[in-house]
């Protein structure tokens, strides 16, 4: 995929290639890491590489919840944890089951309608009292945002582990030729 989204058909189009470039940008963040360096938290937060990738699948994994109406029971241990690579997770591992939430949101909501009512969960703080229900494309929305704010994050710790960002990142994990002002990542010997 190129660093930028294609030109869209429709709106469906639109979300999920948007979705699908910020899943790509959440990922390149963790391109060339060993298991170690996706577990580091080399900055202030406690984040790292691996938790948030770990954290993003959990988060899409729960919006579908939302989506198809089945029950959900919050695990805050769950979530906190959501953000660390445990000792035994591999950067393989959670990249791979990334990947499967992803599908799995593909597919239930390739057929959806997208002003679908997606009733607004009781169980949060955060989530509005005054809402009785958002839409699939709120929902789509939401997810993009989500998964652009942490992707963001990636970027950070990523820089903080060994100073790659994302346009090198991506130029050596897609094959781009060097350029005169950017040349693809490489790891330091």
């Amino acid at each position: 995929m190129p660093g930028t989204v294609r030109p869209v058909t429709d709106e469906r189009d639109g979300l999920m290639s948007y979705l699908a470039q910020q899943r790509l940008v959440l990922r390149i963040a963790a391109f060339g890491l060993t298991d170690e360096q996706a577990r580091a938290t080399p900055t202030a937060s406690s984040l790292s590489v691996g938790g948030l990738i770990k954290h993003v699948a959990a988060m899409e994994r729960q919006w579908i919840t939302y989506v198809l109406q089945r029950p959900f029971e919050a695990d805050v241990s769950a979530y906190v944890q959501g953000f660390r690579l445990g000792p035994g997770e591999t950067v393989a591992g959670v990249l791979a089951d990334y990947a499967a939430a992803a599908a799995e949101t593909d597919a239930a909501v390739a057929d959806l309608e997208l002003d679908r009512p997606v009733p607004v969960p009781r169980h949060a703080p955060w989530f509005p009292k005054d809402v009785e229900a958002w839409s699939v494309r709120w929902v789509l929305l939401h997810l993009i945002q989500e998964t652009a704010r942490h992707a963001g994050h990636a970027d950070i710790v990523r820089e903080s582990i060994d100073g790659a960002t994302a346009f090198p990142l991506m130029a050596a994990a897609e094959g781009w030729p060097a350029m005169p002002w950017m040349q693809p990542w490489r790891p330091s010997q």
